[in-house]
């Protein structure tokens, strides 16, 4: 864990609410200097505290017109297995997110796709035909909507 001052934690909170500002406005949002500024956000970014900036996209701008959640059990809970399937399932260019769980059902993966001929076929060709699959169960998503803003502890 990275030794965070407020002045980090506020300059993480304003990009979380708008990973478009610029250094000025960072450092006017912060009461720092834009060079203060720049490498205190310089340096959240090389310990690994700020990953990236992204875009937020709206999916049916974009073809997407079903998501869904795909429950995956596994036949054995090996690291080999585990990460063969995380690896496997986030190269598939319909998964937006994969995680690992402990209980009942080993992972949860969120796909966006076209229809539900789509969702099929993708169930069906990309993780029922894994030896280390044993059953899928997927619950179509009514809506999906993030916090985009992580709690921040110092």
């Amino acid at each position: 864990m990275v030794a965070l001052d407020r002045t980090d934690v506020g300059l993480i909170r304003a990009l979380q609410e708008d990973g478009r500002r610029t250094i000025k406005e960072l450092a006017a949002a912060v009461s720092l200097s834009t060079s203060a500024t720049h490498e205190r956000v310089r340096r959240l970014f090389a310990t690994g505290v700020l990953r990236g900036v992204h875009a937020e996209v709206e999916p049916s701008a974009i073809g997407i017109g079903l998501q869904a959640i795909i429950q995956v059990h596994l036949q054995r809970h090996s690291r080999d297995a585990v990460i063969a399937f995380r690896d496997h399932a986030l190269a598939q260019p319909e998964v937006v997110a994969v995680t690992h769980l402990t209980g009942a059902v080993d992972f949860l993966v969120h796909v966006a796709v076209r229809d539900t001929d789509h969702l099929r076929d993708l169930a069906l060709a990309a993780f029922t035909t894994r030896d280390e699959v044993a059953r899928l169960e997927t619950s179509v998503v009514y809506e999906h909507v993030t916090a985009q803003v992580w709690p921040v502890y110092s």
